[in-house]
């Protein structure tokens, strides 16, 4: 079985490259046969960002997962991991990743402390650095009190947790995760998200979910990836921005007339109004760039039908991933194009 040298024991020997990101990702494709399950897929992450990987199942994700820890090389394209290509210096690549694979992988008939010292020692650790190592991990994901029991005898929580644990043990500078909340409860779920968060700006984690909140609450840039190919990359807001052909609005009134609706429309800048999902509730789109709030917000108090409610409606990760996926109107190969991924963009335009 492998076993990693120290990183101390390998610094002078070990041309250490220039860093511009420390996932490098350059036009992989992966072929099986005449299938080919990723094509020409492109795309990066920088020192200390958190980048969520997005896609419906057969999208291409744990494929470009497997390249990117070296679990299997691509049929073309290049990959670095921390300025080391994964093709040529794979044992380099994998001692600055820590991997949770949606399986953790983990060894039932062991403890927790016995699993995580093993994974350790693989690492090339030892003595007070496993220990202090070991304590910290099991510690960051409260298996205190768990860590004497079998992996076999836990909860699938707390399985995943392990197997997060020893993706976290020797420190990595690349975390790569692979559903990292499957089964867990609420609870849980929030202390691995801020654990995940606490990560950013010293790790850089790559982050594959179908969890769409869970890609809006913890990272800064969404990758979103369909048939194989990349439709989308920017941050949530920039996404939604880009895709939004209208603004809306909703207001809630307590006691609208009945010509309620058509007094509305006559705002400058009102498109269409629906109704809402409750009496007294409208849907207002208006044109793109209009904020017509002032104007609504007049009309409803002269004409006294009481204002309850009045807010702007936006599109969500979950819609921006809907309409990329469904490959409407063209749009994912206009977004995939336009400005890739450029953090903190200010484009607002497809």
């Amino acid at each position: 079985m492998c076993r990693f040298e120290t990183g101390a024991a390998r610094s002078s020997a070990v041309h250490r490259p220039d860093i511009t990101h420390m996932i490098d990702v350059q036009n992989i494709t992966k072929r099986y046969g005449h299938h080919t399950a990723i094509d020409r897929v492109t795309f990066s992450v920088a020192k200390g960002e958190v980048l969520a990987f997005l896609g419906p199942n057969g999208a291409g994700k744990t494929t470009t997962m497997r390249i990117l820890t070296c679990f299997m090389p691509a049929t073309e394209g290049t990959v670095r991991v921390a300025g080391f290509d994964c093709a040529d210096q794979p044992l380099e690549v994998k001692r600055r990743i820590g991997y949770l694979p949606e399986t953790p992988p983990v060894y039932q008939e062991l403890t927790v402390t016995e699993y995580l010292t093993f994974v350790g020692r693989l690492r090339g650790m030892g003595g007070r650095t496993l220990t202090s190592a070991l304590d910290q991990s099991i510690g960051r994901l409260e298996l205190g009190s768990v860590r004497h029991r079998l992996i076999g005898n836990l909860s699938r929580g707390y399985r995943q947790r392990v197997g997060l644990a020893q993706a976290l043990l020797h420190d990595p500078p690349v975390l790569v995760l692979d559903e990292p909340t499957i089964g867990l409860d609420p609870k849980q779920i929030i202390e691995i998200r801020e654990l995940i968060k606490s990560l950013a700006g010293s790790h850089s984690v790559i982050l594959s979910t179908h969890i769409l909140p869970e890609a809006t609450a913890v990272c800064q840039r969404v990758v979103i990836i369909s048939g194989g190919r990349i439709v989308a990359e920017d941050s949530p807001e920039q996404l939604s921005a880009r895709l939004r052909q209208s603004e809306k609005i909703s207001v809630t009134l307590k006691t609208p007339s009945a010509d309620c609706n058509a007094k509305l429309r006559e705002i400058p800048g009102v498109l269409n109004i629906f109704p809402g999902e409750q009496a007294g509730m409208f849907l207002i789109e208006c044109a793109l760039g209009r904020d017509v709030r002032d104007e609504i917000a007049r009309v409803v108090v002269s004409h006294h039908w009481g204002l309850l409610e009045l807010r702007t409606i936006s599109m969500t990760l979950e819609d921006v991933f809907l309409r990329l996926t469904r490959h409407e109107d063209g749009l994912p190969q206009t977004l995939a194009t336009a400005h890739k991924g450029a953090p903190g963009s200010q484009e607002t335009t497809p």
